[in-house]
C-alpha cells in the first residue's frame, strides 16, 4: 500500500467513525485498526488527530457541495432542487445530521484549524445559495437558515419532512423576493 491508498483508507475510516460515533469518542488506534493502515504510518501521514480530522472535513466539504452544486445544476427550479436534494440526504441510512456543525458542537473551543475549516463551508454554502438567490442577499440569508434548521431538525428525526417543509418556505420566500424585484 502506497500512502495515496493509506491517506484514502484512513479518511474512509475517520469520515465513517467520526460522523457515526463522534469526534471525541474515536481515537487515532481505532482509526488505525478500522483503515488497516500501520500506526507508524498513520501518524507520518497525519501527525495529529486534528490533521486528520482537518482533512476529513475539506473532502467532506468538497463532495457535498459538489453534490449539491450538481443537483442544482440546470434545474427548472434551484431552489427547490437544494431541498429535494436535502431531502435524499436526509433519508440516508445512518444520517447524523451536518458534520461541520457536529465538529463545531464538539470542538467550539478547540483546534483554530477544525473550526475554520467548519466556517469555510459554511460561508461556501451560503455563496451558493446567494448565486441561487439572484441578487436578493437577504434571501440567501433566509435559505442558509431553512437549510441549517431542516438538516437540525432531521438529525433529530431522519427523514425528508423537515426538507419537504423547509423546501415549502423557501419557495414562499422566493415568490417574495421576486414579487419585490418586480419580475
Amino acid at each position: 500500500m502506497d500512502d495515496e491508498e493509506a491517506r484514502a483508507r484512513l479518511l474512509d475510516a475517520a469520515e465513517a467513525l467520526f460522523y457515526a460515533d463522534g469526534i471525541q469518542a474515536v481515537g487515532m488506534d481505532r482509526i488505525r485498526a478500522e483503515s488497516g493502515v500501520p500506526l507508524k504510518r498513520l501518524y507520518r501521514i497525519f501527525p495529529a488527530k486534528e490533521a486528520l480530522l482537518t482533512a476529513y472535513l475539506e473532502r467532506r466539504d468538497r463532495r457535498w457541495l459538489t453534490s449539491l452544486r450538481a443537483a442544482t445544476a440546470g434545474a427548472p427550479d434551484p431552489i427547490a432542487a437544494v431541498f429535494d436534494w436535502l431531502a435524499g440526504w436526509f433519508a440516508e441510512p445512518g444520517f447524523r445530521g451536518c458534520a461541520f456543525m457536529n465538529a463545531y458542537g464538539e470542538l467550539a473551543t478547540g483546534p483554530a484549524g477544525v473550526l475554520d475549516v467548519v466556517r469555510r463551508h459554511k460561508a461556501e454554502l451560503r455563496a451558493l445559495l446567494a448565486e441561487l438567490a439572484g441578487p436578493d442577499d437577504d434571501l440567501a440569508d433566509q435559505l442558509l437558515i431553512l437549510v441549517e434548521g431542516a438538516t437540525a431538525v432531521a438529525a433529530l428525526d431522519p427523514g425528508p419532512a423537515p426538507a419537504h417543509r423547509a423546501g415549502a418556505a423557501a419557495a414562499v420566500l422566493a415568490a417574495t423576493s421576486r414579487r419585490s424585484a418586480g419580475t
